[in-house]
């Protein structure tokens, strides 16, 4: 993996890199929306309950009110009608707890499927990304300077994997302590390579 990895610019790697983050959020969202509508669906039940019993409730005390109107027994007949009608909107009342406990867990389950992955992309990737641009930044600075050059050069030394060396010379630390613009150059533009940065043309 490391050989291919190798072979692939630094600078399509990031690309692709950055892609698949992109991909990564807009999945996770994705899913949390699904999520967030499937529980939704849970409250369906509290909503008929909470109809049904207030549509009851209702013709009961009007049927009690009715009631109520008959001389003498009417206070009697209507407790009956009373008592059911406050059990029906104790339904009712039931149905509407269930809706509001379906919409905080509606809230809170998207959320915690978002968490992971959103922290994974704000500390993971997203530092290595700002390091990266204030690395690359300061390179694309003083690219175009000897002075910068000799330090993007010194950089490498010190940083670059022995191999990738040995591939500019086996002389190339004495030749840079020399000062051989060559050597210079060559270790300059190994470290602005792992930047995925190109020598200006001009």
């Amino acid at each position: 993996m490391k050989l291919y990895a190798d072979r692939v610019p630094t600078a399509v790697r990031q690309l692709i890199t950055d892609l698949l983050v992109v991909l990564w959020v807009y999945l996770s969202i994705r899913v949390a929306l699904w999520i967030h509508d499937v529980v939704l669906k849970l409250a369906v039940p509290g909503q008929k309950l909470e109809s049904a019993g207030s549509g009851i409730a209702d013709n009961l005390a009007e049927a009690g009110s009715k009631v109520g109107r008959v001389p003498v027994v009417g206070d009697d007949l209507t407790k009956p009608f009373t008592g059911a009608a406050d059990a029906a909107r104790s339904l009712a009342d039931a149905g509407h707890q269930q809706q509001e406990w379906v919409d905080q867990l509606a809230l809170i389950l998207p959320l915690m499927a978002l968490a992971v992955p959103l922290a994974l992309v704000f500390f993971l990737w997203l530092p290595l990304r700002l390091r990266w641009i204030r690395r690359a930044s300061v390179a694309l600075a003083v690219r175009d300077e000897p002075a910068g050059r000799d330090l993007l050069a010194l950089r490498a030394l010190a940083s670059r994997p022995l191999s990738e060396l040995a591939k500019l010379g086996p002389d190339i630390a004495q030749s840079w302590r020399a000062g051989d613009a060559a050597a210079v150059d060559a270790l300059a533009e190994l470290e602005l390579k792992r930047l995925g940065l190109r020598r200006s043309r001009a």
